[in-house]
Formats: structure tokens, sequence, C-alpha cells
């Protein structure tokens, strides 16, 4: 991980800002005080000393009297830029040849080659974006699918953190009343009112609980929603996969227990990314060593997972032996999906007394399908929508999608539940500042308005060079 100092920000970065490889067009880009001359060291077209900003320039790269490239210039002037220092974007041919050869001559200049994520560290500290928005530019590179992107530009644009600013700026208010209680202290006077303190803290709270909340399903739109279909050997689950996926990744045969690991592909369902987890067969005892570490990993995984499809051959098992089956299931809180398969191979009226027993014991989290036939499988799909979309759209509400941030909000709300318990306790104003500080120095590193050198090279250091 690279190392990052604010001490670093007198440089001038370069880097080039579009992927590595051969392509019609590379883009390289500088950004701080001497972006502009150093290009115009070696740009001849128009002096760009003299040129507006947002303009562009078309012209050569020279080193010396070699012309490296023809190349348009795009000119940023400060403040008006990507990071508010100059920044000079220049369009190359997509030689890797010519790009490193333009890199090289603007180090020899007397630029530096930009870190991992310099160029938006630089806009976070000259204050273009806060700390949570400028993370966000890295989900939105990172983002695979409708959902991630939604997520992704809404936070990018403001999310949250605008919410959180103005009431830890009012918590700010209310410390500063409370040291300003300490001064006076031998006078006994209470300029901080205690109610109001407390009315803030519940309002805080209950923002901190809808964002902490929300993380469940932000991570599964950033990060995929990890969907585990189990069941006994030879119930259809590789099937299954493979109709979702419309193509042929798991193996599938009539011999029972042939899925010997888990098998994992992701597929979009209406801008939702699912890691479907295909697993080994569940049965009670298998003399098949290899076989029965695979239906050990299974049971590992279920208890990782976001969703349960469990699906079953009615012809092999019946609904108490399906309930029994799932009282295995340690993660009570987790979502199920029941789905009868090989429904096709079942006479009318048994399916149907073992559609309205299914919907008894599970309500609308029981489908019968065969994977086969390929019926019913729209129902799944959307089913499995519906489960992960309950609680709230992420369309119209703020989402958490960031494991700092969510650890971030989970220690704040410990700090504010303490300066309650410290408001009923009548404790000193000295004891409870030191909770509200708390308070705010969790909120802080959200948004940065707390931060470190070792935060920000942890952040940064994953994006890509050039961004």
């Amino acid at each position: 991980m690279s190392h990052y100092s604010v001490a670093d920000m007198s440089d001038t970065i370069v880097a080039l800002a579009t992927p590595q490889g051969v392509g019609a067009i590379g883009i390289i880009r500088l950004s701080g005080q001497e972006a502009i001359q150093l290009c115009n060291e070696v740009f001849f077209g128009k002096n760009l000393h003299h040129q507006k900003t947002h303009t562009l320039h078309f012209g050569t790269l020279r080193k010396g009297d070699v012309i490296l490239d023809e190349v348009l210039v795009s000119l940023f002037r400060k403040p008006n830029s990507y990071t508010k220092e100059d920044v000079i974007e220049i369009s190359c041919h997509g030689s890797p040849y010519i790009l490193q050869s333009v890199i090289r001559v603007f180090i020899e200049k007397g630029a530096r080659l930009a870190k991992p994520g310099e160029f938006t560290m630089r806009a976070f500290l000259n204050g273009q974006m806060d700390l949570s928005q400028a993370e966000a530019v890295a989900d939105l590179i990172a983002s695979e699918s409708a959902a991630a992107h939604q997520v992704a530009m809404q936070q990018m644009r403001g999310g949250f953190s605008k919410q959180i600013a103005q009431l830890r700026q009012q918590l700010v208010d209310f410390a500063s009343l409370i040291e300003l209680e300490l001064d006076f202290s031998e006078e006994d006077v209470a300029f901080a009112d205690r109610s109001e303190l407390i009315e803030l803290i519940h309002k805080i709270k209950n923002l901190l609980q809808q964002l902490i909340h929300s993380f469940k399903l932000g991570n599964a739109l950033k990060s995929g929603v990890a969907t585990v279909i189990a069941g006994r050997p030879n119930a259809g689950k590789s099937t299954l996969l493979n109709a979702l996926l419309n193509e042929e990744r798991a193996i599938v045969s009539d011999i029972a227990g042939t899925t010997r690991d888990t098998i994992e592909e992701q597929i979009f369902i209406e801008g939702v990314p699912f890691r479907f987890i295909d697993t080994a067969g569940i049965r009670d005892a298998t003399e098949d060593t290899i076989e029965a570490i695979g239906i050990q990993k299974t049971f590992e995984k279920i208890t990782q997972a976001a969703l349960l499809i469990y699906i079953f051959d009615p012809q092999e098992m019946n609904m108490t032996e399906v309930e029994n089956a799932l009282n295995v299931v340690e993660n009570t809180d987790l979502p199920v999906l029941v789905v009868a398969n090989k429904v096709d191979l079942v006479e009318e009226t048994k399916l149907v007394a073992l559609t309205k027993k299914g919907q008894e014991l599970f309500g609308e989290n029981f489908l019968t399908i065969s994977a086969l036939e390929q019926t019913h499988l729209v129902k799944l799909k959307q089913r499995l929508l519906d489960l992960v979309l309950s609680d709230q759209s992420y369309l119209e509400n703020p989402v958490v999608t960031n494991i700092r941030h969510f650890d971030a909000l989970n220690r704040a709300e410990v700090a504010l539940n303490q300066v309650l318990s410290g408001v009923e306790m009548s404790l000193s104003g000295e004891l409870l500042a030191l909770d509200i500080r708390q308070a705010l120095h969790e909120l802080g590193t959200i948004t940065g308005e707390v931060t470190t050198d070792d935060l920000l090279g942890n952040i940064f250091g994953k994006f890509c060079i050039g961004k």
C-alpha cells in the first residue's frame, strides 16, 4: 500500500487515466501547480498559458526535435477541475509505447508518477468532495450492475453524508455548550438543555439505525446477493443453476452426489446481482470422505448466505421431511425459498395437495418448478427480487454499501447510547463531553472531518492509478 501524506500535495502528478494495453485512444492526466507549464514545454500548438479553462487544443507533443504524437489537450484551470488544481488531460493514440514515452517526458521534467487514487484524494483534500463521496468514485468504477451503479451515483452525489454532516454539526454545537459549562463549573451554570440534547440524539440515532439497517441491502447490491442452492443429492440443484444461467456450468448427472464442492456463478435479475452457489447435496450419512467434506462446506456456505433456496424432489421427500431438513439450518433469520422441483413428473392431484401444504407452511416462499423444463423460473426470480428489495427501495433512500461506514455507524450508535445513559444518570458535563466527542469522531471518519494518513492510504491505495 502506498503511503500518503498531505506534504505530497505540492507535487505535480502524472498518470495514465485509461486502462493499460493497446487501444484507439489513451488519456494521460496531470494535476498540480506545474501541470500547465510542463505540458506547455512539450506541446506545439497554442500557448496554453493564454488559453481559457475548459478548452481543447490540437497539436503535437515533442521531445526535442522528435514528434511523439499528435494529440488533443484538455485544459482545466483551478479551482474548476476534478482536483481543484490545474489539470491537463492529453488524448494520445493508444500505443503503449507512445503513452509510456509521454509519461516519461513529464517525469523527466519534474512531475511525479501518481499513486493509486491520488487524483481523487486531492479532490477530497481540496474540498471538492467529502470522503464518503470519494469512496463512491471507486464503487462507481467497479459497478457491474444497474443497482450497484445507482447506489454509487447516489453516494457520489452526496448520499447520506449531507444528513450526517448536518446532524453532526448540531451535536458539535451541543458539545460546545457543554464545554462552556465546564468553564463556569464553580457557578453551577447549565448552558446545554439536557432535554434538547436527548431529542437530538434520538434524531441522530434514528438516522443511524436506518443506515445500519440498509447495509444488508447495500452490500448485496454492491457485491451480489449470496444465494445458496441446497437440498438432497439429485434434487436438481445443478439443473436449476444451469437453467438460471442458461448454460451448462454445473455437472448434471443421474448419479447422486455428483457435486462434491460448491460452484458459484453470478447473474443479474432486473439489475440486481445474485451470486448463486450450488452446493454438495445434504444427506444424513455418506461413506465417501470427499462428499462428506462437500456437505460440511455446504453448511458453511449456508451460514454465510443472504438467501437460501432449498430445492427438493416431491417424489423423494414429503413436506414433513422438508421441515425437518430446514430445522438444521442454524441461521434462523435467513430468508428461505422452498422449491419443489420436477413437478412435471408429479400427478395433478398430488401437485395440488403439495402446493396447498407448502403454502400453508411457507406462504409466498413456497414455489413449484421444473428446472429441466424451465417452468415457473420467472416466478422464482421475481420472488428472489422481492425478498431482497422488500425492506426499502434503493432508488429512493440512502443505502450504505461500504463496510468502513457500517462499522463507524455502529460505533457512533454505541457512543450515543452512552451519552443517553449519562444524561439519565445525571453525569457531569465533563463525562458527557467525552462520549459526545467519541460519537463526533466516529461520524467524522465517514465524511472526512476526521482523517489520518493511514486511513487515507487504506482507502485510496485500493483505487486504480490515474483516478
